[in-house]
């Protein structure tokens, strides 16, 4: 991680199909295109890679998301719980989606715990927005147990995750929709980009049509097309599909040396007292983009944290005080900062964000450190980390 580390002449290629054709819009234009379908070719790849009925592109990982919540249904005045520890995206588009977020507890895998789902649950709660951090899983047999008891749809963000797996199921396809994110910086990236995977014909067809301003997409004239919903525009182009298409090929050896990487540095420090990993409910489907660890105390975190940098160790995340990845940071989050009144402004019972409490998350997170895994270490670049690692806890 991240994809763009194995860029080579296979993105060139795809890109330049799509030049040569002259058509970057991913619908249409079928006469003059060559035959070249970028977005629909890494939909049937991303399908068959996952065993999964349907997958959507679109703009963002952020679009994929504010993209399911109403192809599922969410909206204003509903309830989503939602974690502390994620990337802000994930709530930004549950505020945006007019709908409500509910933050509740984490545990050891980094990840929603069931306990602190069930705790957050109230009759207003619609869905659970369950994300994948930093390339592992939830305890998903747990918390599907605790949505389908209270019948909660089940939104998996796996923006962090793809090519991870959980009991030999795809994440992102357990729930009723997953969404994948292809920045820059994740695992596989068209730059920007994103995806919507379901196996519910309803929430493919809400989103592909809300993604695309309600079009039906029925037929060979765009003109003609009937709206059966209202919409907006979070398409993805051909050019950025197209370097999908090449990255999507590359997945395997992509997560085959993630998982490489990050065992040979674990194994090398698994007996450093100080050390307790993450847990992770199915290691054999970790998709290995980070190596995260817990440590004995806040201070002794951020002593490691100090100590790895000064070792040369970098690429190493403690995300307690990161801007973008936890809630006790996000001042415009608490203070609903936007351009324009928020849908959720209207509801006077909702949360006090000022004032949210999520006490074992701040435990577990303020004594945890990430380190992102690259793909591009030689052999020795891993010792030299080893031993920077051994030396920060000397």
């Amino acid at each position: 991680m991240p994809g763009f580390e194995f860029f080579g002449p296979e993105e060139t290629k795809e890109v330049n199909e799509v030049m040569e054709n002259g058509v970057t819009f991913r619908y249409n234009f079928d006469g003059v295109r060559g035959d070249q379908w970028k977005a629909r070719q890494m939909e049937q790849m991303i399908q068959e890679q996952m065993n999964v009925k349907h997958a959507h592109l679109v703009s963002s990982g952020t679009a994929a998301l504010q993209v399911a919540l109403a192809a599922m249904g969410v909206g204003a005045g509903d309830e989503v719980i939602v974690p502390p520890f994620t990337f802000v995206a994930s709530v930004e588009a549950v505020i945006a989606a007019g709908a409500i977020p509910v933050f509740a507890e984490i545990d050891e895998t980094l990840c929603l715990s069931p306990e602190g789902i069930e705790a957050a649950i109230t009759p207003r709660t619609k869905a659970v927005n369950l994300v994948h951090m930093c390339g592992s899983m939830a305890k998903m047999d747990e918390i599907k147990a605790v949505c389908d008891k209270h019948n909660l749809l089940l939104l998996e963000d796996a923006c962090q995750a793809i090519g991870g797996s959980y009991k030999g199921q795809a994440l992102g396809t357990i729930g009723d929709a997953g969404t994948y994110s292809f920045d820059s910086v994740k695992t596989i990236t068209c730059g920007e980009g994103g995806a919507v995977i379901t196996n519910r014909d309803d929430v493919y067809g809400h989103s592909h049509m809300y993604s695309d301003h309600g079009h039906d997409h029925v037929g060979m004239d765009r003109g003609a097309e009937d709206h059966p919903i209202m919409g907006l525009n979070y398409r993805i182009s051909e050019m950025n599909a197209a370097v999908g298409v090449a990255q999507m090929r590359k997945l395997d050896k992509i997560i085959a040396t993630q998982r490489y990487n990050k065992a040979k540095i674990k194994n090398a420090i698994k007996d450093i007292s100080d050390i307790q990993f993450r847990e992770i409910p199915c290691e054999e489907g970790d998709s290995a983009g980070f190596l995260s660890f817990i440590l004995p105390s806040e201070q002794r975190a951020l002593e490691i944290n100090k100590k790895l940098a000064e070792n040369g160790v970098d690429g190493c995340f403690y995300w307690y005080g990161n801007n973008w990845h936890y809630v006790k940071n996000w001042k415009h989050i608490q203070n609903l900062t936007a351009p324009a009144k928020l849908p959720i402004e209207l509801i006077e019972d909702r949360p006090d964000y000022t004032n949210i409490q999520t006490p074992k998350s701040d435990d577990i997170m303020s004594r945890t450190i990430s380190m992102l895994i690259k793909l591009s270490w030689t052999e020795e670049q891993m010792d030299a980390r080893i031993e920077g690692i051994k030396k920060a806890f000397a």
